[in-house]
Protein backbone atom coordinates (compact mmCIF):
# COMPACT_ATOMS: atom_id res chain seq x y z
CA UNK A 1 0.00 0.00 0.00
CA UNK A 2 1.40 3.36 -1.30
CA UNK A 3 2.14 6.06 1.38
CA UNK A 4 1.47 9.77 0.64
CA UNK A 5 4.86 11.99 0.82
CA UNK A 6 5.29 13.69 3.72
CA UNK A 7 4.84 16.91 3.43
CA UNK A 8 2.26 16.99 0.81
CA UNK A 9 2.83 19.26 -1.74
CA UNK A 10 0.57 21.76 -3.11
CA UNK A 11 1.91 22.67 -6.08
CA UNK A 12 2.53 20.95 -9.39
CA UNK A 13 4.80 20.77 -11.62
CA UNK A 14 4.96 20.54 -15.41
CA UNK A 15 8.77 20.25 -16.40
CA UNK A 16 8.22 16.44 -17.04
CA UNK A 17 5.83 17.02 -19.70
CA UNK A 18 7.32 19.92 -21.49
CA UNK A 19 10.30 21.36 -19.93
CA UNK A 20 10.81 25.50 -20.35
CA UNK A 21 6.49 26.41 -19.12
CA UNK A 22 5.59 28.89 -21.74
CA UNK A 23 9.07 28.98 -23.79
CA UNK A 24 9.71 25.71 -24.62
CA UNK A 25 11.72 24.51 -27.16
CA UNK A 26 10.07 20.56 -26.71
CA UNK A 27 6.52 22.25 -26.96
CA UNK A 28 7.11 24.40 -30.12
CA UNK A 29 8.60 21.27 -32.01
CA UNK A 30 5.85 18.94 -30.62
CA UNK A 31 3.07 21.09 -32.11
CA UNK A 32 5.36 21.73 -35.13
CA UNK A 33 5.45 17.79 -35.99
CA UNK A 34 1.95 18.15 -35.12
CA UNK A 35 1.24 20.40 -37.24
CA UNK A 36 2.64 18.55 -40.46
CA UNK A 37 1.24 15.18 -39.82
CA UNK A 38 -2.13 16.92 -39.62
CA UNK A 39 -1.31 18.65 -43.16
CA UNK A 40 -0.70 15.28 -44.69
CA UNK A 41 -3.42 13.12 -43.51
CA UNK A 42 -5.01 16.14 -44.92
CA UNK A 43 -3.58 15.96 -48.06
CA UNK A 44 -4.55 12.40 -48.67
CA UNK A 45 -8.78 13.26 -47.60
CA UNK A 46 -8.79 15.86 -49.84
CA UNK A 47 -7.06 13.45 -52.84
CA UNK A 48 -10.31 11.00 -51.80
CA UNK A 49 -13.57 12.21 -53.89
CA UNK A 50 -15.16 9.09 -55.21
CA UNK A 51 -16.88 6.75 -52.93
CA UNK A 52 -15.15 4.18 -50.68
CA UNK A 53 -13.85 0.98 -52.32
CA UNK A 54 -13.44 -2.30 -50.67
CA UNK A 55 -9.26 -2.39 -51.50
CA UNK A 56 -9.09 0.99 -49.75
CA UNK A 57 -10.24 0.38 -46.08
CA UNK A 58 -6.35 -0.86 -45.12
CA UNK A 59 -5.49 1.84 -46.14
CA UNK A 60 -8.05 4.15 -44.19
CA UNK A 61 -7.47 1.67 -41.12
CA UNK A 62 -4.05 3.48 -40.79
CA UNK A 63 -5.38 6.63 -41.69
CA UNK A 64 -7.60 6.07 -38.55
CA UNK A 65 -4.18 5.26 -36.75
CA UNK A 66 -3.09 8.49 -37.37
CA UNK A 67 -6.41 10.86 -36.53
CA UNK A 68 -6.30 8.86 -33.30
CA UNK A 69 -2.79 9.74 -32.71
CA UNK A 70 -3.40 13.61 -33.65
CA UNK A 71 -6.23 13.33 -31.22
CA UNK A 72 -4.13 12.76 -28.31
CA UNK A 73 -1.89 15.33 -29.15
CA UNK A 74 -3.81 17.78 -29.50
CA UNK A 75 -5.36 17.23 -26.03
CA UNK A 76 -2.03 17.15 -24.82
CA UNK A 77 -1.32 20.46 -26.29
CA UNK A 78 -4.47 22.13 -25.10
CA UNK A 79 -3.83 20.85 -21.46
CA UNK A 80 -0.52 22.09 -21.10
CA UNK A 81 -1.60 25.42 -22.30
CA UNK A 82 -4.58 25.14 -19.90
CA UNK A 83 -2.72 24.72 -17.47
CA UNK A 84 0.30 27.43 -17.69
CA UNK A 85 -2.41 30.10 -18.32
CA UNK A 86 -4.43 28.76 -15.62
CA UNK A 87 -1.52 29.10 -12.77
CA UNK A 88 -0.68 32.28 -13.76
CA UNK A 89 -2.96 34.33 -16.13
CA UNK A 90 -0.43 36.91 -16.85
CA UNK A 91 1.61 34.54 -18.83
CA UNK A 92 1.30 36.47 -22.15
CA UNK A 93 3.28 33.77 -23.84
CA UNK A 94 1.30 31.01 -23.14
CA UNK A 95 -2.16 32.69 -24.51
CA UNK A 96 -0.29 33.04 -27.48
CA UNK A 97 -0.03 29.49 -27.25
CA UNK A 98 -3.25 29.10 -26.68
CA UNK A 99 -4.34 30.69 -29.93
CA UNK A 100 -1.72 28.32 -31.77
CA UNK A 101 -3.35 25.17 -30.37
CA UNK A 102 -7.01 26.40 -31.25
CA UNK A 103 -5.42 27.13 -34.75
CA UNK A 104 -4.28 23.16 -34.57
CA UNK A 105 -7.67 22.33 -33.76
CA UNK A 106 -9.31 23.82 -36.52
CA UNK A 107 -7.21 22.52 -38.93
CA UNK A 108 -7.74 18.82 -37.15
CA UNK A 109 -11.61 19.47 -37.12
CA UNK A 110 -10.78 20.37 -41.46
CA UNK A 111 -8.91 17.21 -41.46
CA UNK A 112 -11.90 15.21 -39.57
CA UNK A 113 -14.50 16.84 -42.06
CA UNK A 114 -13.08 15.27 -44.74
CA UNK A 115 -12.79 11.68 -43.41
CA UNK A 116 -16.26 12.10 -42.09
CA UNK A 117 -17.24 12.63 -45.13
CA UNK A 118 -15.74 9.36 -46.63
CA UNK A 119 -17.48 7.92 -43.93
CA UNK A 120 -20.93 9.57 -44.75
CA UNK A 121 -20.54 8.36 -48.77
CA UNK A 122 -19.52 4.74 -47.58
CA UNK A 123 -22.16 2.18 -49.07
CA UNK A 124 -24.19 0.29 -46.72
CA UNK A 125 -22.59 -2.92 -47.33
CA UNK A 126 -19.43 -2.28 -47.47
CA UNK A 127 -19.88 0.05 -44.48
CA UNK A 128 -21.25 -3.44 -42.51
CA UNK A 129 -18.34 -5.51 -43.43
CA UNK A 130 -15.92 -2.60 -42.72
CA UNK A 131 -17.09 -2.15 -39.14
CA UNK A 132 -17.07 -6.03 -38.36
CA UNK A 133 -13.17 -6.27 -39.32
CA UNK A 134 -11.25 -7.06 -35.67
CA UNK A 135 -9.11 -4.17 -35.74
CA UNK A 136 -11.83 -1.83 -36.36
CA UNK A 137 -14.77 -3.20 -34.54
CA UNK A 138 -13.72 -1.82 -31.34
CA UNK A 139 -14.34 2.21 -32.41
CA UNK A 140 -17.46 0.96 -34.75
CA UNK A 141 -19.71 3.20 -32.47
CA UNK A 142 -17.46 6.29 -32.68
CA UNK A 143 -17.19 5.65 -36.37
CA UNK A 144 -20.93 5.29 -36.99
CA UNK A 145 -21.79 7.95 -34.69
CA UNK A 146 -19.54 10.00 -36.99
CA UNK A 147 -21.04 9.15 -39.70
CA UNK A 148 -24.51 9.84 -38.98
CA UNK A 149 -23.26 13.57 -37.31
CA UNK A 150 -22.05 14.03 -40.79
CA UNK A 151 -25.10 13.45 -42.45
CA UNK A 152 -26.48 16.01 -40.64
CA UNK A 153 -23.85 18.80 -40.87
CA UNK A 154 -23.42 21.14 -43.97
CA UNK A 155 -21.04 20.14 -47.13
CA UNK A 156 -17.38 19.42 -45.96
CA UNK A 157 -15.68 23.00 -47.84
CA UNK A 158 -19.00 24.79 -45.73
CA UNK A 159 -18.12 22.88 -42.59
CA UNK A 160 -14.02 23.58 -42.77
CA UNK A 161 -14.96 27.17 -43.95
CA UNK A 162 -16.80 27.39 -40.69
CA UNK A 163 -14.31 25.92 -38.45
CA UNK A 164 -11.81 28.32 -40.00
CA UNK A 165 -13.65 30.94 -38.99
CA UNK A 166 -14.47 30.06 -36.00
CA UNK A 167 -10.83 30.22 -34.97
CA UNK A 168 -10.70 34.17 -34.46
CA UNK A 169 -14.29 34.40 -34.07
CA UNK A 170 -16.14 31.72 -32.10
CA UNK A 171 -13.05 30.53 -30.14
CA UNK A 172 -11.58 33.95 -29.88
CA UNK A 173 -14.34 35.55 -28.19
CA UNK A 174 -13.92 32.78 -25.74
CA UNK A 175 -10.19 33.55 -25.16
CA UNK A 176 -11.38 37.25 -24.91
CA UNK A 177 -13.45 36.65 -21.89
CA UNK A 178 -9.76 35.23 -20.56
CA UNK A 179 -8.48 38.28 -20.89
CA UNK A 180 -11.58 39.76 -19.54
CA UNK A 181 -11.18 37.79 -15.97
CA UNK A 182 -8.14 38.62 -15.86
CA UNK A 183 -8.21 41.87 -15.35
CA UNK A 184 -11.24 41.55 -12.58
CA UNK A 185 -10.09 42.61 -8.81
CA UNK A 186 -12.32 42.49 -6.22
CA UNK A 187 -11.18 44.47 -2.80
CA UNK A 188 -11.30 43.19 0.62
CA UNK A 189 -10.86 44.85 3.81
CA UNK A 190 -8.47 42.56 5.63
CA UNK A 191 -8.28 41.78 9.10
CA UNK A 192 -6.46 44.58 10.30
CA UNK A 193 -8.56 47.25 8.13
CA UNK A 194 -6.19 47.46 5.18
CA UNK A 195 -7.44 47.18 1.58
CA UNK A 196 -6.32 43.91 -0.44
CA UNK A 197 -7.22 43.65 -3.81
CA UNK A 198 -8.69 39.79 -4.62
CA UNK A 199 -8.38 38.14 -8.27
CA UNK A 200 -11.73 36.26 -8.73
CA UNK A 201 -10.06 33.02 -7.31
CA UNK A 202 -9.37 34.66 -4.04
CA UNK A 203 -12.77 36.67 -4.05
CA UNK A 204 -14.51 33.56 -4.54
CA UNK A 205 -13.29 31.08 -1.93
CA UNK A 206 -14.39 34.30 0.70
CA UNK A 207 -18.18 34.37 -0.50
CA UNK A 208 -17.68 30.96 1.59
CA UNK A 209 -16.50 32.17 4.96
CA UNK A 210 -17.59 31.60 8.18
CA UNK A 211 -18.45 34.97 8.97
CA UNK A 212 -21.36 36.47 7.26
CA UNK A 213 -20.57 40.20 7.17
CA UNK A 214 -17.50 38.85 5.52
CA UNK A 215 -19.55 37.08 2.92
CA UNK A 216 -22.26 40.03 2.42
CA UNK A 217 -19.18 42.56 1.89
CA UNK A 218 -17.16 40.27 -0.54
CA UNK A 219 -20.49 39.42 -2.55
CA UNK A 220 -21.47 43.50 -2.56
CA UNK A 221 -18.19 43.66 -3.94
CA UNK A 222 -18.35 40.74 -6.40
CA UNK A 223 -21.16 42.04 -7.88
CA UNK A 224 -20.17 45.87 -8.31
CA UNK A 225 -16.43 44.36 -9.89
CA UNK A 226 -18.43 41.91 -12.55
CA UNK A 227 -20.79 44.87 -13.37
CA UNK A 228 -17.67 46.96 -13.83
CA UNK A 229 -17.13 44.78 -16.88
CA UNK A 230 -20.51 43.57 -17.46
CA UNK A 231 -20.43 45.32 -20.97
CA UNK A 232 -17.51 43.46 -22.06
CA UNK A 233 -19.18 40.22 -21.07
CA UNK A 234 -21.74 41.48 -23.15
CA UNK A 235 -20.14 41.87 -26.36
CA UNK A 236 -18.36 38.10 -25.60
CA UNK A 237 -21.90 36.00 -24.46
CA UNK A 238 -23.40 37.59 -27.66
CA UNK A 239 -20.87 37.08 -30.33
CA UNK A 240 -20.71 33.71 -29.01
CA UNK A 241 -24.27 32.91 -29.28
CA UNK A 242 -24.78 34.71 -32.59
CA UNK A 243 -22.19 32.67 -34.17
CA UNK A 244 -23.42 29.57 -32.72
CA UNK A 245 -27.01 30.58 -33.61
CA UNK A 246 -25.68 31.23 -37.72
CA UNK A 247 -24.33 28.43 -37.62
CA UNK A 248 -27.03 25.89 -36.71
CA UNK A 249 -29.48 27.58 -39.36
CA UNK A 250 -27.03 26.98 -41.68
CA UNK A 251 -27.50 23.69 -40.72
CA UNK A 252 -31.01 23.08 -40.34
CA UNK A 253 -31.43 22.93 -36.65
CA UNK A 254 -34.14 24.64 -35.09
CA UNK A 255 -33.75 23.23 -31.82
CA UNK A 256 -31.10 25.01 -29.98
CA UNK A 257 -30.27 21.67 -27.67
CA UNK A 258 -30.00 19.56 -30.47
CA UNK A 259 -26.05 19.76 -30.62
CA UNK A 260 -25.59 19.61 -26.79
CA UNK A 261 -27.61 16.26 -26.28
CA UNK A 262 -25.67 15.17 -29.17
CA UNK A 263 -22.40 15.66 -27.74
CA UNK A 264 -23.60 14.17 -24.41
CA UNK A 265 -25.24 11.47 -25.80
CA UNK A 266 -27.92 11.50 -24.75
CA UNK A 267 -32.09 11.96 -25.94
CA UNK A 268 -34.49 14.68 -24.81
CA UNK A 269 -36.73 12.42 -23.05
CA UNK A 270 -34.15 11.60 -20.63
CA UNK A 271 -33.12 15.53 -20.24
CA UNK A 272 -37.06 16.02 -19.65
CA UNK A 273 -37.86 13.43 -17.01
CA UNK A 274 -34.54 14.42 -15.03
CA UNK A 275 -35.63 17.61 -14.90
CA UNK A 276 -39.43 16.67 -13.78
CA UNK A 277 -38.03 14.39 -11.29
CA UNK A 278 -36.45 17.20 -9.47
CA UNK A 279 -39.10 19.62 -10.19
CA UNK A 280 -41.17 17.33 -8.14
CA UNK A 281 -38.75 17.83 -5.31
CA UNK A 282 -37.88 20.81 -4.89
CA UNK A 283 -39.87 21.71 -2.21
CA UNK A 284 -38.08 19.53 0.07
CA UNK A 285 -35.47 21.70 -0.30
CA UNK A 286 -37.04 24.93 -0.02
CA UNK A 287 -38.01 23.23 3.58
CA UNK A 288 -34.50 23.05 3.89
CA UNK A 289 -33.34 26.57 3.12
CA UNK A 290 -36.27 27.97 5.51
CA UNK A 291 -34.78 26.08 8.53
CA UNK A 292 -31.17 27.30 7.84
CA UNK A 293 -32.27 30.49 7.29
CA UNK A 294 -34.40 30.08 10.94
CA UNK A 295 -31.33 28.54 12.60
CA UNK A 296 -28.98 31.12 11.37
CA UNK A 297 -31.80 33.95 12.56
CA UNK A 298 -33.21 34.86 9.29
CA UNK A 299 -36.16 35.68 7.46
CA UNK A 300 -34.72 34.11 4.47
CA UNK A 301 -31.51 33.15 3.28
CA UNK A 302 -29.37 35.81 0.91
CA UNK A 303 -27.56 34.67 -2.43
CA UNK A 304 -24.37 34.18 -0.26
CA UNK A 305 -26.04 32.44 2.58
CA UNK A 306 -27.01 29.34 0.78
CA UNK A 307 -23.36 27.89 0.33
CA UNK A 308 -22.19 29.53 3.61
CA UNK A 309 -21.21 26.99 6.32
CA UNK A 310 -23.96 26.53 8.90
CA UNK A 311 -23.03 26.54 12.72
CA UNK A 312 -20.03 25.06 13.99
CA UNK A 313 -17.53 24.52 11.43
CA UNK A 314 -14.51 21.63 10.76
CA UNK A 315 -12.20 24.57 11.17
CA UNK A 316 -9.25 25.39 8.54
CA UNK A 317 -8.41 21.51 7.40
CA UNK A 318 -4.38 21.25 5.90
CA UNK A 319 -4.05 20.69 2.53
CA UNK A 320 -2.16 17.78 3.92
CA UNK A 321 -4.91 16.56 6.54
CA UNK A 322 -7.68 16.21 3.56
CA UNK A 323 -5.30 14.64 0.52
CA UNK A 324 -4.74 12.02 4.01
CA UNK A 325 -8.80 11.82 4.58
CA UNK A 326 -9.04 11.89 1.03
CA UNK A 327 -7.25 9.04 -0.03
CA UNK A 328 -8.97 6.79 3.52
CA UNK A 329 -12.41 7.19 1.88
CA UNK A 330 -11.49 6.41 -1.46
CA UNK A 331 -10.07 3.27 -0.19
CA UNK A 332 -12.93 2.37 1.52
CA UNK A 333 -14.68 2.06 -1.93
CA UNK A 334 -11.89 0.91 -4.08
CA UNK A 335 -8.17 0.46 -3.37
CA UNK A 336 -7.44 0.99 -7.17
CA UNK A 337 -8.86 4.55 -6.62
CA UNK A 338 -7.20 5.23 -3.63
CA UNK A 339 -3.91 3.71 -4.77
CA UNK A 340 -4.62 6.27 -7.97
CA UNK A 341 -5.08 9.39 -5.75
CA UNK A 342 -1.91 8.95 -3.99
CA UNK A 343 0.21 8.06 -7.31
CA UNK A 344 -1.23 12.02 -8.16
CA UNK A 345 -0.61 13.75 -4.72
CA UNK A 346 3.17 12.23 -4.77
CA UNK A 347 4.09 12.83 -8.31
CA UNK A 348 2.78 16.93 -8.11
CA UNK A 349 0.02 16.47 -10.20
CA UNK A 350 -2.37 19.13 -8.52
CA UNK A 351 -1.82 23.03 -8.45
CA UNK A 352 -3.99 24.21 -5.07
CA UNK A 353 -1.86 26.72 -3.91
CA UNK A 354 -3.59 29.88 -2.89
CA UNK A 355 -1.82 32.95 -4.35
CA UNK A 356 -2.45 35.70 -6.57
CA UNK A 357 -2.20 35.61 -10.51
CA UNK A 358 -4.28 32.22 -10.83
CA UNK A 359 -7.77 32.22 -12.51
CA UNK A 360 -10.70 31.09 -10.53
CA UNK A 361 -12.31 27.71 -10.59
CA UNK A 362 -10.95 24.34 -10.72
CA UNK A 363 -10.33 21.89 -13.47
CA UNK A 364 -8.72 18.38 -14.08
CA UNK A 365 -7.18 17.81 -17.87
CA UNK A 366 -6.13 14.75 -19.37
CA UNK A 367 -2.26 14.52 -20.47
CA UNK A 368 -2.93 11.09 -23.03
CA UNK A 369 0.51 11.11 -24.44
CA UNK A 370 2.25 11.02 -20.97
CA UNK A 371 -0.40 9.26 -19.45
CA UNK A 372 -1.10 11.48 -16.61
CA UNK A 373 -3.24 14.01 -15.51
CA UNK A 374 -3.20 17.69 -13.90
CA UNK A 375 -5.64 18.95 -11.67
CA UNK A 376 -6.24 22.58 -10.35
CA UNK A 377 -7.91 24.90 -7.88
CA UNK A 378 -7.13 27.15 -5.37
CA UNK A 379 -7.28 25.46 -1.90
CA UNK A 380 -8.13 27.70 1.09
CA UNK A 381 -8.84 24.85 3.67
CA UNK A 382 -12.88 25.01 3.61
CA UNK A 383 -15.10 21.33 3.53
CA UNK A 384 -15.79 22.87 0.49
CA UNK A 385 -12.42 22.65 -0.74
CA UNK A 386 -12.10 19.01 0.03
CA UNK A 387 -14.97 18.46 -1.49
CA UNK A 388 -13.77 19.95 -4.71
CA UNK A 389 -10.26 18.00 -4.21
CA UNK A 390 -12.22 14.71 -4.25
CA UNK A 391 -14.36 15.58 -7.02
CA UNK A 392 -11.45 16.38 -9.62
CA UNK A 393 -9.73 13.10 -8.27
CA UNK A 394 -12.68 11.31 -9.61
CA UNK A 395 -12.21 13.35 -13.01
CA UNK A 396 -8.38 11.80 -13.00
CA UNK A 397 -9.31 8.43 -12.43
CA UNK A 398 -11.68 7.99 -15.07
CA UNK A 399 -9.04 9.11 -17.35
CA UNK A 400 -6.83 6.80 -15.49
CA UNK A 401 -9.54 3.66 -16.46
CA UNK A 402 -9.33 4.92 -20.49
CA UNK A 403 -5.82 4.78 -20.82
CA UNK A 404 -5.39 1.68 -22.92
CA UNK A 405 -8.67 2.34 -24.56
CA UNK A 406 -8.45 3.62 -28.09
CA UNK A 407 -8.66 7.64 -28.05
CA UNK A 408 -11.72 7.63 -29.91
CA UNK A 409 -12.86 5.47 -27.20
CA UNK A 410 -11.54 7.81 -24.79
CA UNK A 411 -13.59 10.38 -25.52
CA UNK A 412 -16.51 10.70 -23.35
CA UNK A 413 -18.84 13.56 -22.65
CA UNK A 414 -19.40 15.66 -20.04
CA UNK A 415 -22.53 14.61 -18.28
CA UNK A 416 -20.79 10.72 -17.91
CA UNK A 417 -17.59 12.56 -16.74
CA UNK A 418 -19.41 14.25 -14.25
CA UNK A 419 -20.53 11.27 -12.79
CA UNK A 420 -16.84 10.24 -11.53
CA UNK A 421 -15.92 13.33 -10.35
CA UNK A 422 -19.57 13.56 -8.06
CA UNK A 423 -19.54 9.62 -7.05
CA UNK A 424 -16.01 10.61 -5.84
CA UNK A 425 -17.12 14.14 -4.05
CA UNK A 426 -19.50 11.57 -2.56
CA UNK A 427 -17.86 9.09 -1.22
CA UNK A 428 -15.64 12.23 0.67
CA UNK A 429 -18.74 14.37 1.87
CA UNK A 430 -20.83 10.99 3.26
CA UNK A 431 -17.97 10.09 5.40
CA UNK A 432 -17.63 13.04 6.61
CA UNK A 433 -21.03 13.33 8.03
CA UNK A 434 -21.16 9.88 9.03
CA UNK A 435 -17.84 10.32 11.47
CA UNK A 436 -18.51 13.81 12.52
CA UNK A 437 -16.83 14.10 16.37
CA UNK A 438 -20.54 16.03 17.59
CA UNK A 439 -24.29 16.40 16.67
CA UNK A 440 -23.20 19.95 15.79
CA UNK A 441 -20.45 19.75 13.74
CA UNK A 442 -22.43 16.88 11.94
CA UNK A 443 -25.19 19.56 11.05
CA UNK A 444 -22.61 21.56 9.53
CA UNK A 445 -21.20 18.85 7.47
CA UNK A 446 -24.99 17.52 6.68
CA UNK A 447 -25.81 21.47 5.48
CA UNK A 448 -22.63 21.38 3.36
CA UNK A 449 -23.65 17.96 1.91
CA UNK A 450 -27.10 19.36 0.82
CA UNK A 451 -25.75 22.60 -0.13
CA UNK A 452 -24.19 20.33 -3.14
CA UNK A 453 -28.00 19.26 -3.65
CA UNK A 454 -29.65 22.54 -4.44
CA UNK A 455 -26.39 23.61 -6.55
CA UNK A 456 -26.96 20.95 -8.71
CA UNK A 457 -31.33 20.98 -8.54
CA UNK A 458 -31.22 24.71 -8.12
CA UNK A 459 -28.28 26.95 -9.01
CA UNK A 460 -27.69 24.50 -12.35
CA UNK A 461 -31.30 24.71 -13.34
CA UNK A 462 -30.75 28.64 -13.25
CA UNK A 463 -28.18 28.18 -15.86
CA UNK A 464 -30.09 25.93 -17.84
CA UNK A 465 -32.96 28.32 -17.61
CA UNK A 466 -31.43 31.00 -18.46
CA UNK A 467 -29.18 30.24 -21.44
CA UNK A 468 -32.06 27.96 -23.21
CA UNK A 469 -34.15 31.33 -23.07
CA UNK A 470 -31.02 33.43 -23.85
CA UNK A 471 -30.71 31.91 -27.03
CA UNK A 472 -34.36 32.14 -28.00
CA UNK A 473 -33.86 35.92 -27.10
CA UNK A 474 -30.96 35.83 -29.19
CA UNK A 475 -32.34 34.86 -32.45
CA UNK A 476 -34.27 37.83 -32.57
CA UNK A 477 -31.26 40.52 -31.72
CA UNK A 478 -28.57 41.41 -29.43
CA UNK A 479 -29.11 41.34 -25.33
CA UNK A 480 -27.66 44.69 -23.05
CA UNK A 481 -25.98 43.58 -19.88
CA UNK A 482 -29.19 45.20 -17.95
CA UNK A 483 -31.52 42.86 -20.00
CA UNK A 484 -29.10 39.42 -19.56
CA UNK A 485 -29.05 40.28 -15.57
CA UNK A 486 -32.71 40.54 -15.66
CA UNK A 487 -33.22 37.00 -17.65
CA UNK A 488 -30.56 35.77 -15.14
CA UNK A 489 -32.21 36.83 -11.66
CA UNK A 490 -35.90 35.64 -13.52
CA UNK A 491 -34.29 32.43 -13.72
CA UNK A 492 -32.70 32.27 -10.30
CA UNK A 493 -36.60 32.97 -8.74
CA UNK A 494 -37.46 30.39 -10.88
CA UNK A 495 -35.30 27.74 -10.13
CA UNK A 496 -35.29 28.22 -6.32
CA UNK A 497 -38.76 28.90 -5.99
CA UNK A 498 -38.49 32.39 -4.98
CA UNK A 499 -36.57 31.05 -1.65
CA UNK A 500 -34.04 33.40 -1.49
CA UNK A 501 -34.14 37.39 -0.44
CA UNK A 502 -31.38 37.94 -2.72
CA UNK A 503 -30.07 36.79 -6.39
CA UNK A 504 -27.14 37.60 -7.99
CA UNK A 505 -27.97 38.91 -11.40
CA UNK A 506 -24.25 39.24 -12.90
CA UNK A 507 -23.77 36.24 -12.41
CA UNK A 508 -24.24 35.21 -16.38
CA UNK A 509 -20.97 37.53 -16.35
CA UNK A 510 -18.56 35.71 -13.46
CA UNK A 511 -19.53 31.98 -14.88
CA UNK A 512 -16.59 31.25 -16.95
CA UNK A 513 -19.22 28.27 -18.03
CA UNK A 514 -20.86 30.36 -20.46
CA UNK A 515 -18.15 31.12 -22.49
CA UNK A 516 -16.88 27.48 -22.66
CA UNK A 517 -16.72 27.23 -26.96
CA UNK A 518 -15.80 23.08 -26.55
CA UNK A 519 -18.91 22.41 -25.26
CA UNK A 520 -22.25 24.03 -25.39
CA UNK A 521 -24.57 24.06 -22.57
CA UNK A 522 -22.34 23.20 -19.91
CA UNK A 523 -24.84 23.13 -17.33
CA UNK A 524 -27.44 20.43 -17.42
CA UNK A 525 -24.41 17.89 -18.06
CA UNK A 526 -23.41 18.51 -14.07
CA UNK A 527 -27.02 17.89 -12.68
CA UNK A 528 -26.78 14.78 -14.65
CA UNK A 529 -23.86 13.32 -13.87
CA UNK A 530 -24.88 14.65 -10.12
CA UNK A 531 -28.31 12.30 -10.55
CA UNK A 532 -26.25 9.23 -11.92
CA UNK A 533 -24.01 9.27 -9.79
CA UNK A 534 -26.26 9.40 -6.42
CA UNK A 535 -28.45 6.58 -8.20
CA UNK A 536 -25.22 4.53 -8.68
CA UNK A 537 -23.77 5.64 -4.93
CA UNK A 538 -27.22 4.08 -3.87
CA UNK A 539 -26.50 0.75 -5.57
CA UNK A 540 -22.62 0.64 -4.25
CA UNK A 541 -24.59 1.19 -0.37
CA UNK A 542 -26.32 -2.00 -1.07
CA UNK A 543 -23.91 -4.09 -3.27
CA UNK A 544 -20.55 -3.11 -0.95
CA UNK A 545 -17.31 -4.41 -2.23
CA UNK A 546 -18.21 -6.30 -5.15
CA UNK A 547 -19.41 -2.73 -6.97
CA UNK A 548 -16.45 -1.37 -7.41
CA UNK A 549 -15.37 -3.63 -10.62
CA UNK A 550 -18.68 -2.96 -11.76
CA UNK A 551 -18.44 0.86 -11.59
CA UNK A 552 -14.86 0.66 -13.23
CA UNK A 553 -16.66 -1.40 -16.16
CA UNK A 554 -19.46 1.50 -16.61
CA UNK A 555 -16.75 4.05 -16.42
CA UNK A 556 -14.51 2.32 -18.93
CA UNK A 557 -17.52 2.23 -21.30
CA UNK A 558 -18.33 6.05 -21.11
CA UNK A 559 -16.85 6.80 -24.58
CA UNK A 560 -18.71 4.16 -26.70
CA UNK A 561 -22.46 4.18 -26.00
CA UNK A 562 -25.08 6.92 -25.46
CA UNK A 563 -26.49 7.36 -21.62
CA UNK A 564 -29.64 5.29 -22.68
CA UNK A 565 -27.30 2.29 -23.03
CA UNK A 566 -24.80 2.49 -20.34
CA UNK A 567 -27.38 2.55 -17.67
CA UNK A 568 -29.06 -0.10 -19.37
CA UNK A 569 -26.03 -2.72 -19.54
CA UNK A 570 -24.65 -2.22 -16.40
CA UNK A 571 -27.70 -1.39 -14.07
CA UNK A 572 -30.85 -2.17 -15.84
CA UNK A 573 -32.60 0.87 -15.87
CA UNK A 574 -34.37 2.92 -18.35
CA UNK A 575 -33.63 6.40 -18.06
CA UNK A 576 -36.59 8.10 -20.13
CA UNK A 577 -38.54 7.15 -17.11
CA UNK A 578 -39.06 8.20 -13.83
CA UNK A 579 -37.97 5.12 -11.37
CA UNK A 580 -34.22 5.46 -11.46
CA UNK A 581 -34.23 9.21 -11.26
CA UNK A 582 -36.78 8.92 -8.23
CA UNK A 583 -34.55 6.30 -6.76
CA UNK A 584 -31.30 9.14 -7.35
CA UNK A 585 -33.31 11.57 -5.60
CA UNK A 586 -34.10 9.91 -2.67
CA UNK A 587 -30.57 9.64 -1.68
CA UNK A 588 -30.19 13.54 -1.63
CA UNK A 589 -34.15 14.43 -0.17
CA UNK A 590 -32.88 11.52 2.78
CA UNK A 591 -30.20 13.91 3.83
CA UNK A 592 -32.53 16.71 4.07
CA UNK A 593 -34.84 14.82 6.00
CA UNK A 594 -32.34 13.95 8.71
CA UNK A 595 -31.54 17.60 8.74
CA UNK A 596 -34.79 18.57 9.44
CA UNK A 597 -34.86 16.21 12.11
CA UNK A 598 -31.86 17.00 13.86
CA UNK A 599 -32.67 20.35 14.08
CA UNK A 600 -36.63 20.53 14.97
Amino acid sequence: MTQLTDPVQITWELESIFPGGSSSDKFDKFLSQLEEDIAAMHQDLQERNAPLALEETAHLDKLIDGLQNAAGKIIEADSFVACLTAQNQHDKKAVQLSGKVTTIRAAYENTMTLFQNVLRNTEDDLWEAWMARGEIAPISYVLSEKREIAREKLAPELESLASDLAIDGYHGWGQHYDTIVSKVAVPFKEGDGKLASLSVGQAANKLNDDDRAVREATFANWERAWSGVADYCADTLNRLAGFRLKLYERRGWDDILKEPLMINRMSRETLDMMWRVIEENKPVFVKYMNRKAELMGLDQLSWSDVDAPLGQSAGKISYEDAANEIVKQFRSFSPKLAEFSVEAFNRRWIEAEDRPGKRPGGFCTSLPVSKQTRIFMTYGGTVSNVSTLAHELGHAYHQYLMEELPQFNQDYAMNVAETASTFAEMIVADALVKNAADEKLKLSLLADKIGSSISFFMNIHARFLFETRFYEKRKQGVLSADELSALMEEAQREAYHGALASYHPHFWASKLHFYITDVPFYNFPYTFGYMFSTGLYARAQREGERFAAKYDALLQDTGRMTVEELASKHLDVDLTKPDFWREAMSVAVADVQLFLELTQ
